[in-house]
């Protein structure tokens, strides 16, 4: 699982799995309840490629971003392997690994 805090937006919180390069469970905390359910609906199973090209760049109202612009963005960072830093650690393990300072 794969969590993001966007920037600039309504939305506090994208939340996402990647499976086989294809966008699952798609979920946005905050925001636009009716058109970021109807997004979250679309985009089930796509290929990442195809959603970053489809969202990357659109903005909302006056803003130079959106929701789902912030939703490419994280994609475009973990299509160029960038994407751990939003990797969601499940588990005690993981909950250890989250409170260490140290990476």
């Amino acid at each position: 699982m794969y969590t993001f805090t966007p920037s600039g937006v309504c939305a506090k919180q994208i939340l996402f799995e990647i499976t086989n390069g294809k966008l699952h469970n798609l979920q946005f905390v905050g925001g636009c309840p009716g058109s970021l359910s109807a997004i979250t609906r679309l985009l089930e199973g796509q290929d990442i490629d195809k959603v970053i090209d489809a969202l990357k760049g659109l903005p909302c109202g006056k803003k130079n971003t959106s929701c789902p612009d912030q939703l490419a963005l994280v994609l475009s960072d973990i299509a160029d392997g960038k994407g751990e830093m939003h990797r969601r650690h499940t588990g005690l393990a993981g909950a250890f690994r989250s409170l260490n300072p140290f990476g």
